[in-house]
């Protein structure tokens, strides 16, 4: 290795988001991070969902109206076309005539 042209490696103090704070190495003596392996879904087995700045919401929202859209366009092109040719209508059936001689 090349003398002086590496950054010096400290011992680095990590700050997160939820309130943990851990040592660690690094090229900086203090990081702050938003997720650490206390709070992060994979690691605690939780499923909180982390959403950043509601995204997961304007998602939700795009879809259903995408939806919505889909069901409308579905119905106007049933309401527009012309109904199958239908069948005669077949005549009644014809009933005899009652005589009064039973």
């Amino acid at each position: 290795m090349k003398p002086d042209i590496h950054p010096e490696y400290v011992v680095a103090t990590v700050h997160c988001s939820c309130g943990n704070t851990f040592t660690t190495r690094s090229t900086r003596s203090e990081l702050r991070v938003e997720i650490c392996s206390n709070c992060h879904p994979f690691y605690t087995g939780k499923q909180k969902l982390v959403d950043t700045g509601g995204r997961v919401e304007r998602f939700q929202r795009r879809y259903a109206k995408q939806q919505a859209e889909q069901a409308a366009a579905v119905k106007e092109r049933e309401a527009s076309r012309k109904p199958a040719v239908s069948l005669p209508e077949q005549p009644a059936e014809a009933t005899p005539a009652r005589t009064d001689q039973d």
